[in-house]
């Protein structure tokens, strides 16, 4: 081989070299993105969707020219599974409560952990599909007990929904739902349903159930 031939050769190896190393780089960067962009919107503990993914399908779902309503569920007694079990097994409780509330079908368009015990179901259709999907929530969650290996764990939810109404935004929805859970927790009905237009009762404005629990 000529001497200007070898040269040609091996510059284009090198250039070859070069553009795999590039495109390696460019792999790992975007993998990078995509983990980064999945953390952003994930719960790092179950799996699920989180708030902020929640509140993105919510403002979509408004957007949109479709029914719509919110579930949230709350862990009834959760609290004590972390005090007597520790954190392992509640994160266990919640990894299949996770499990339990994706596999429901029917309307359901996103199930997400939104903190703590807080659950929420974005649901596809009018306020039969809601009510319905709230309590095939309370059912699921509900069915039988986690196994936590050397315990298998009651777990029971209380459930709140709300349907949306024309011109009501994202966090009034939740609100709306917040409340209907709370007065589901304090009546121990299970399900409470409120409607986006309803006055406002139960904890004051901004008020959690998790901030109620501290008291």
């Amino acid at each position: 081989m000529s001497p200007i031939l070898t040269s040609f050769v091996t510059a284009a190896g090198g250039v070859l070299a070069g553009l795999a190393l590039a495109g390696a780089l460019l792999w790992r960067q975007q993998q990078a993105l995509s983990r980064a962009r999945h953390a952003a919107d994930h719960d790092d503990t179950t799996g699920l969707p989180n708030r902020r993914a929640l509140l993105a399908a919510l403002t979509s779902a408004t957007r949109a020219d479709a029914p719509f309503g919110l579930v949230l569920l709350d862990l009834d007694g959760f609290k004590a599974v972390n005090d007597t079990l520790g954190h392992e097994a509640g994160n266990d409780v919640l990894t299949e409560v996770g499990r339990r509330l994706t596999a429901l079908r029917g309307p359901v368009r996103l199930a997400a952990r939104l903190s703590g015990d807080e659950f929420a179901l974005l649901v596809g259709g009018g306020p039969d599909d809601v009510v319905a999907a709230a309590r095939a929530a309370w059912r699921a969650v509900g069915r039988r007990p986690v196994d936590l290996g050397e315990h298998a764990l009651a777990v029971r939810a209380s459930v709140g929904y709300t349907s949306a109404a024309l011109g009501v935004g994202p966090r009034t929805l939740l609100h709306q739902a917040d409340t209907a859970m709370y007065q589901a927790k304090q009546t121990g009905a299970g399900v409470h349903g409120a409607t986006a237009t309803a006055g406002h009762t139960g904890p004051p404005p901004g008020t959690r159930l998790r901030d109620l629990r501290r008291r």
